[in-house]
């Protein structure tokens, strides 16, 4: 079986993870914090996530002129993910996430766009091949004309949570959300499309339906949560390259939320996705 193409367009940042015994409340101080960095941003992570699970990927973003770009593309470049039609802005930084992590795994983050703001219906190629993966970091307009111009499926993670055009929800072959952005859009209406829709559920696991009706549910092995940053990212690219390789709806729900189960087993975003033969092991059973 040949690998399957996937087009991303979305968000590259730097992380900036702090990670303490907990999260602040607001206004409060937390001392004591571990201090690193790594490479982020929801578009890059399920690049590379595809990337690490068998997928050829091709990566569409914009990164600012500075030091901080070529640290936000270093695993894609070390991955071989496909930067063709990444653009170097000169005029926004590089994006940046301000990551709070706690010893239990759970996080706080504030993101700064930059160079991602300015992502434009120029940087899209003007046919996308195979796939489509993206976002709702990057403008809106570039996100629905990428979708307008994929040949295959179209997979739409709807996060960050916000106002879409109905066109663009209607042209998505598969919608992924979670609890809180279920909660935003409406369950009933996301249904009401008729296509695939899967709700992550954390912990407990994800729901996949079709043409509004449940097909799967898959809870995650049990494993130690060190970090729960770049999970989602993780189930998306997961469950797009499931489908895609002609797996049926129970069984890509389950590696998906294998995949998602083991990237919080290691601190970081890009450096927790997981790669194909360490989701086999935990399907198989094997601990992590």
């Amino acid at each position: 079986m040949s690998a399957p193409a996937i087009t991303v367009v979305g968000s590259i940042n730097l992380d900036l993870v702090g990670r303490g015994e907990r999260l602040p409340t607001p206004g409060e101080t937390v001392l004591g914090a571990m201090f690193a960095q790594h490479p982020g941003g929801k578009g890059a992570n399920q690049a590379l996530a595809a990337r690490r699970l068998g997928a050829d990927v091709s990566m569409v973003g914009c990164i600012g002129d500075d030091a901080n770009a070529e640290a936000a593309l270093a695993l894609l470049r070390a991955d071989e993910v496909d930067l063709t039609h990444c653009r170097v802005s000169t005029t926004a930084p590089t994006g940046v996430a301000l990551i709070a992590v706690s010893e239990a795994g759970e996080n706080q983050i504030l993101v700064a766009p930059g160079a991602n703001a300015e992502l434009s219906l120029s940087d899209l190629p003007e046919d996308i091949d195979g796939a489509l993966i993206a976002q709702f970091e990057v403008p809106l307009k570039t996100v629905a004309v990428a979708a307008k111009r994929t040949n295959g499926l179209v997979c739409l993670n709807l996060a960050p949570a916000m106002e879409v055009e109905e066109d663009l929800l209607r042209r998505a072959d598969l919608l992924i959300v979670n609890e809180t952005e279920a909660a935003f859009y409406g369950r009933d209406r996301l249904l009401s499309f008729n296509k695939m829709v899967a709700l992550t559920l954390g912990g407990d696991g994800a729901v996949l339906f079709d043409k509004g009706s449940e097909v799967a549910s898959a809870r995650p092995p049990a494993t130690r949560v060190v970090d729960t940053t770049g999970a989602g990212d993780t189930f998306v690219a997961a469950l797009t390259v499931a489908l895609l390789e002609g797996a049926d709806a129970e069984k890509a729900l389950m590696f998906a939320c294998a995949a998602g189960a083991r990237a919080v087993t290691i601190e970081g975003a890009q450096p927790s996705l997981p790669s194909r033969q360490s989701v086999e092991e935990i399907l198989r059973g094997k601990a992590v």
